[in-house]
């Protein structure tokens, strides 16, 4: 999407400090952890679901060829520094519930885009903040971030309120965003700055 304030392409955004995998986040019920191939069963049934799918930016995953497709972009946005996706794991089993985001990631301005997906059946647990109680302290802390910012379907109440909750800001609301399955979506976009973060601890 084109931007207001577009980057010199002599001046691209620096990119996030990687190593060869991401760094496991440890939560009470749950782990924030590198996904391979072993998840794209797992993976798969989070993104097919149409119901959870209807609030994002793209449509319900029709194959499980799509799994594998995804995990290869993940890799290859962790590999040039801009896209920090973990599984989202029961520390029970391991298995793969969800996902939790930082794309776009910007450590010039300090900023990131904050996404995450949780499947339907492990819905109304509050996994989806405990999860991002463990992100938060690692974006605004090792990565350096300043702000974070989430784009939320204003019908997706549960994401509103769980973000809420950690402290993000309603900061605008954009109409007809998004045109998924023929569908179109406005966004609500939020937002939540280290700061802020900090103070409420």
């Amino acid at each position: 999407m084109p931007s207001l304030r577009s980057r010199s392409a002599r001046t691209p955004p620096a990119p996030a400090p990687v190593g060869e995998r991401l760094p496991t986040l440890t939560a009470p019920r749950l782990q924030l952890r590198w996904m391979t191939a072993v998840d794209l069963d797992d993976l798969h049934a989070v993104f097919a679901n149409p119901d959870l799918m209807r609030y994002w930016n793209h449509a319900a995953w029709p194959h499980r060829d799509e799994a594998s497709i995804y995990l290869e972009a993940i890799e290859r946005g962790f590999a040039q520094g801009n896209l920090l996706q973990w599984g989202i794991a029961l520390r029970g089993d391991d298995r793969v519930v969800g996902t939790v985001t930082l794309s776009g990631v910007d450590l010039a301005q300090g900023r990131a885009d904050l996404g995450f997906a949780l499947s339907r059946e492990h819905g109304g647990r509050r996994y989806a903040r405990e999860a991002l109680t463990v992100l938060l302290p690692h974006a605004f802390g090792p990565l350096g971030l300043r702000r974070l910012e989430a784009d939320v379907d204003p019908r997706n109440q549960a994401a509103l309120r769980t973000l809420e909750a950690l402290g993000f800001r309603r900061e605008g609301y954009l109409r007809q965003r998004w045109q998924v399955a023929g569908e179109l979506q406005d966004s609500v976009v939020m937002g939540l700055l280290a700061s802020e973060w900090q103070a409420g601890r």
